[in-house]
């Protein structure tokens, strides 16, 4: 495994140039890790979730199993990065990233297929944790820069982005949008009276239905996730699939993430029959802080009976109180079947760190990528067939 060792104390404050970023003397019992080889998250998995247990803000996207299948996946070989801290041996802190460039840009793993970006820090000793990894950080030269997307106002890499000592800037990035995990009845006390009674008439309508819900085991996963995009292409056919939702190494990341995530009780996958037939398969994260709707697929014709969004709603309320979790995150977009529900909304950021004075080029850059997502969101939830054809063009 290719590592550079590097030894590192808490920055003492101040905020000096990219040619003093590396620290110049170990603090005792810490050690940073640098690692670049292709099969490094698989080597640190087990340890890696042990810090993810030990880390509140970790997300299902933190976890080993995504991060390692979306690196199998979609990674390019010879770009991961992988910073570690250890205090006393015991890992306290990691980052798992990806060069962007020849030029020395980090970013985060997952591109779009992530909704939230984050690092892992240990509770017990967080912010020296924190400083530790930002002083580990690979960001040597003065046109280097690391940009994180889609991190949470309060997400654990924020302790990283305080402790900087180069060039940082914020932007907002993806709206997310979140539910609390109550029961059905008191989710329906947000709406207006007659929205409320309307779907209280839906409620009523799925519980004579008959449908039947279970949740598949790690072993049932790729069936399930199989029936999942299947009916996910049915339900979008005629209003504009996502592309990458098409492709085969989507399927196959899909697959492999979930039935880790389902094995270590990060992800439950909900299978909706209706006398005996496959009508519905849902994706729930399980995280500490939030329970996250992050992908389903409804056959059409159970849309012209059922309320989808209540059927769904229900059986993840059931699953995200059930384990004690206190919110229930619709994550990103603002789907029309989302905004019924009366969401609570909040901005992601997008963090970009930098030491030189070519970091606010990477800031502009940030920018730009941002303009970039909301068009594409625009086309997505507004304009689907504009968005068909601009896609078809560029195939030709």
């Amino acid at each position: 495994m290719t590592t550079e060792q590097l030894t590192t104390e808490p920055p003492s404050g101040g905020q000096p140039t990219g040619a003093e970023l590396p620290a110049q003397a170990a603090a005792p019992g810490w050690r940073a890790e640098v690692l670049r080889s292709d099969d490094a998250l698989d080597r640190v998995a087990e340890e890696w979730d042990d810090l993810a247990a030990r880390c509140a803000g970790a997300t299902s996207f933190q976890a080993a199993a995504w991060l390692c299948s979306w690196w199998r996946h979609y990674g390019r070989p010879g770009a991961l990065v992988v910073v570690l801290v250890r205090r006393d041996e015991r890992l306290v802190g990691a980052a798992a990233l990806q060069r962007r460039g020849p030029f020395g840009g980090l970013t985060n793993l997952g591109g779009g297929l992530v909704d939230f970006t984050d690092v892992l820090l240990d509770d017990s000793c967080a912010d020296l944790a924190a400083a530790e990894l930002a002083n580990a950080l690979p960001l040597h030269r003065p046109w280097h820069s690391l940009e994180l997307r889609e991190v949470h106002p309060e997400a654990t890499a924020q302790k990283v982005f305080e402790h900087w000592r180069g060039r940082r800037h914020r932007f907002a990035d993806s709206l997310c949008q979140y539910l609390p995990a109550v029961p059905m009845e008191e989710l329906l006390k947000r709406l207006p009276g007659k929205t409320a009674q309307r779907s209280r008439v839906k409620q009523r309508k799925i519980a004579k239905a008959g449908v039947q819900v279970s949740s598949a085991t790690p072993e049932e996963v790729p069936e399930a996730i199989e029936e999942l995009l299947r009916l996910h292409f049915l339900q979008w056919q005629h209003r504009g699939v996502t592309p990458e939702h098409r492709t085969e190494r989507f399927a196959a990341h899909l697959a492999d993430s979930t039935t880790g995530l389902v094995a270590t009780r990060r992800a439950a996958l909900h299978r909706y029959q209706l006398n005996g037939e496959p009508v519905a398969v849902n994706l729930l994260l399980l995280c500490p802080s939030f329970g996250g709707l992050y992908m389903y697929g409804a056959h059409p014709a159970l849309r012209e009976r059922l309320d989808i969004a209540g059927l769904l709603f229900g059986a993840a309320l059931d699953e995200v109180r059930a384990a004690e979790i206190p919110v229930l995150s619709l994550l990103r977009g603002q789907e029309p079947y989302k905004q019924r529900w009366r969401p609570d909304q909040l901005h992601n950021q997008r963090l970009v760190l930098g030491p030189g004075r070519l970091a606010p080029f990477a800031a502009a850059r940030a920018v730009r990528v941002l303009t970039r997502q909301r068009l594409v969101q625009v086309l997505r939830t507004r304009l689907p067939r504009l968005k068909e054809v601009l896609v078809a063009r560029r195939r030709r």
